[in-house]
């Protein structure tokens, strides 16, 4: 019977430590926290808030830039629409130029909604931003990009 392979520790602290995926997802997590519990008091997530920015352009968007933007596939979208969709917040229409797709549109009531939600992300993005002593967060934003 061979012995099990297995990583030494050192390995894992290594990992711990420098792996930049690890402290990305961490960091993120933290910031999804930070903003959900700032939008609680609209009844919206940090992905719905997202989403609703996604949609909200002068003319209703098909699904397909919509989840490019968001960095999504489709059945992610889907599903994330349908609680907005529900609440009324958002129409998934017919798009009329073609029958295959679906235009997503916000309703007054998602307008009216976004409208009271961006005080909320704007004092808490400015307070996120400040806890970035000594950084730049537009150089932040593009090397994040660059990853894509």
């Amino acid at each position: 019977m061979s012995k099990p392979l297995s990583v030494p520790f050192e390995t894992t602290l290594l990992v711990r430590d420098t792996c930049l995926c690890l402290h990305v997802q961490r960091a993120a997590r933290r910031l999804a926290r930070r903003f959900d519990e700032a939008l609680r008091p609209v009844g919206l997530t940090n992905n719905q808030f997202s989403l609703m920015m996604a949609l909200n352009r002068p003319s209703p968007p098909t699904m397909a830039p919509v989840a490019a933007l968001l960095a999504m596939d489709r059945t992610t979208l889907t599903a994330a629409l349908k609680p907005l969709e529900r609440r009324g917040l958002v129409e998934i229409g017919t798009d009329p130029a073609d029958r295959r797709s679906r235009l997503l549109a916000l309703t007054p009531a998602g307008r009216s909604l976004l409208a009271a939600a961006v005080p909320i992300w704007q004092s808490t993005h400015a307070e996120v931003e400040a806890r970035l002593p000594g950084a730049d967060a537009d150089q932040l934003r593009r090397d994040l990009a660059a990853l894509g």
